[in-house]
């Protein structure tokens, strides 16, 4: 019965079945995480967020064992744990086009892996699984809170030249 449970967490509950994207859908699931950790009290999102990827760790570690160990496409539990990181703090993302913005570069460095992400994947077991995930999301965050902050620079520029 556990490892059913396992499986069904590690597979996103069958979005990391997909044949195509599996870990574009298994990461659809760390939208509505975002978007409920984003009406929490900062501290809230944080706790929230370090018991989340904990528990993910060994998730990823159980599922991979059995795939030889490996970081098996179905395994999302990763994506969508480690995608609220993204936003995490960041107001904005509660707006949709925002999210939708943050979704999409999240996907893109965790898809291509440039550096420092793809050292992650030198890290076996669960914690490595996790690991590349939680640097894509931190990437896109430092990306999403300089993207915002000149939004709102251009913003307040554009009213007060009004």
């Amino acid at each position: 019965m556990l490892d059913t449970v396992n499986f069904w967490l590690a597979t996103g509950f069958g979005l990391g079945l997909a044949p195509m994207a599996p870990g574009t859908f298994g990461s659809l699931m760390g939208i509505p995480l975002a978007w409920w950790l984003l009406s929490r009290p900062i501290g809230q999102q944080g706790a929230i967020m370090a018991a989340l990827l904990l528990l993910a760790v060994p998730v990823c570690h159980v599922a991979a064992w059995h795939y030889d160990g490996l970081d098996h496409g179905s395994i999302v539990a990763d994506e969508y744990v480690a995608f609220p990181l993204a936003v995490i703090g960041l107001q904005a993302a509660r707006h949709p086009l925002v999210m939708a913005l943050a979704f999409g570069v999240y996907r893109f460095f965790d898809a291509l892996k440039p550096p420092p992400i793809h050292l992650a994947e030198n890290v076996n077991g669960g914690f490595g699984i996790v690991l590349d995930d939680v640097i894509a999301a931190l990437v896109t965050w430092v990306v999403m809170a300089i993207g915002i902050k000149l939004w709102q620079r251009r913003s307040s520029r554009q009213q007060f030249n009004s």
